[in-house]
């Protein structure tokens, strides 16, 4: 019998990891990726989880450093700390009511630039030398400073322009998004506010000094909207927009629904940049009717309606909604900004500004810079674009309507000055303990042919904006130009 010969088997064996060994290396993955995520997200929120009220870290840099100053874009004082005669430090607000709701308060929780800046205002980020003496003379260490866009002379015109009115006011460089000056009313001391915290607890939702009205207050825009409505017919009929004609006889009646110009005037025959320049709810409810709704929809999503905000300040979400269920009712009322339709005034100026810059929209900014007590920068903010919202061609018409406005229009009274604004009035219904009302509208920019300054009013429960709101934005418009 022949042995079968015995060769080597050349076959490469398969081993198999040790089980334990693959566990290991996907939890050490997991572990690694862990980490990373948290520091990322630690880093990137720092500042908030800094403010955070359960973050003892924040405890510590209390005791150890004084609370930073907060300055005007010129480096006047507008929130700093000082020592009590009790020995303990108190925060001090120089201008009092002035700026009480951009800056804010710093005690019993934080509001405006105070929270907004908690993280850099807690920090000392002097040298180490510095520390030393600071430390051989047994004081804390001074705080980061935080230098904002605020014009100390552009918050006081404001402010005296408002008077014992309810309502805002908020101007930025149109150039640039910086906030010049933002005013709400009612408002309050914020040198007071340990004293007066009880009362505003106790009133609860009745008591709405503390809402900043510029970026939290929602209201109907009324009139002014018709700048969104004309920028959508403008859209769907780009070479006929100038053929538009209407006879207004003091209202417009569609499926039964009825629109009426304010006061019922009736403007007679108007073309499309007359129905603007008269602001006649009887045309552009006639336009409303007109559009295409999904179209229009995505207009609104362009300007931001229901979306976030590049906003640094707490801020509400504007609202104008459309579909194609919409019934012609309610497109009817969104064309004249009524209905459902509601606006912050920080929003409307941000629209207000992406005309005067030719159609792209600046994030509003009220952070300049922050650098430390030893004048070393840390932190420096741009100009941030959110994008281009309309074409430069669609902007350009829209100021040349929003001139008309003032000159022999609605918005008349800043008509013949040394500089040439644009702007819309709006007079915006709401009902009120079973009476109309009207809050008055102004928004618009200076000089129109090189726009450097948009200015946007509101004021509760006053009546025509016209009557109203344009002589508070033409005071705006004479302070900024040295008038």
């Amino acid at each position: 019998m022949k042995k079968r010969s015995r060769e080597p088997d050349n076959r490469r064996r398969i081993r198999f990891p040790n089980p334990i060994q693959v566990i290991g290396g996907i939890f050490a993955a997991l572990f690694l990726s862990m980490s990373v995520y948290l520091c990322h997200y630690a880093y990137t929120n720092r500042q908030v989880m800094m403010s955070n009220s359960y973050n003892t870290r924040q405890k510590i840099l209390v005791e150890q450093n004084v609370r930073g100053d907060i300055l005007s874009r010129d480096g006047t004082i507008l929130a700093h700390s000082a020592t009590g005669a009790d020995g303990k430090e108190i925060r001090e607000y120089p201008f009092a009511n002035l700026f009480s709701h951009v800056i804010g308060f710093a005690t019993k929780g934080k509001s405006g630039v105070e929270a907004l800046e908690n993280y850099y205002l807690l920090r000392s980020d002097i040298s180490l030398s510095e520390k030393a003496r600071y430390t051989d003379e047994e004081q804390k260490y001074p705080g980061d400073v935080v230098t904002t866009s605020l014009d100390i002379g552009l918050q006081q015109t404001a402010y005296k322009a408002l008077a014992a009115y309810r309502g805002a006011i908020v101007a930025t460089d149109v150039r640039t998004g910086e906030i010049l000056a933002m005013v709400s009313k009612p408002d309050f001391d914020p040198n007071e506010i340990d004293q007066i915290w009880g009362d505003l607890v106790a009133a609860g939702e009745g008591d709405s000094r503390l809402v900043n009205r510029v970026t939290q207050g929602i209201y109907p825009p009324g009139s002014t909207f018709k700048i969104i409505t004309a920028l959508e017919y403008i859209r769907e009929n780009p070479t006929t927009y100038r053929n538009f004609r209407f006879r207004c006889g003091g209202h417009f009646t569609h499926d039964g629904e009825t629109i009426h110009c304010f006061h019922g005037e009736s403007h007679g025959d108007v073309d499309f940049y007359k129905a603007f320049q008269k602001s006649c709810n009887s045309s552009f409810a006639n336009i409303g009717v007109s559009l295409d709704h999904a179209a229009f929809a995505a207009t609104l999503k362009e300007l931001r309606f229901g979306e976030e905000m590049p906003l640094e300040l707490p801020y509400t979400k504007s609202r104008a909604a459309i579909d194609v269920n919409t019934a012609d009712g309610d497109v009817m009322q969104l064309s004249i900004g009524q209905g459902t339709t509601a606006m912050t005034p920080m929003h409307l100026n941000m629209i207000t500004q992406a005309i005067a810059n030719g159609g792209v929209m600046l994030a509003p900014r009220i952070i300049l810079s922050v650098d430390s007590a030893d004048g070393k920068n840390i932190r420096q903010s741009d100009v941030q674009e959110i994008g281009r919202v309309m074409s430069g061609e669609e902007a350009q018409i829209l100021t040349e309507m929003m001139t008309l406005v003032v000159n022999g229009g609605t918005g008349k009274r800043l008509e013949g000055l040394a500089y040439q604004a644009a702007g819309k009035t709006g007079s915006a219904e709401f009902n009120s303990q079973q009476k109309t009302e009207s809050h008055a509208w102004f928004t618009g920019f200076a000089p129109a042919e090189d726009p450097r300054i948009a200015v946007t009013v509101i004021v509760e429960e006053a009546g025509g904006g016209g009557e109203y709101a344009v002589p508070m934005a033409k005071r705006m418009f004479d302070a900024f130009f040295g008038l």
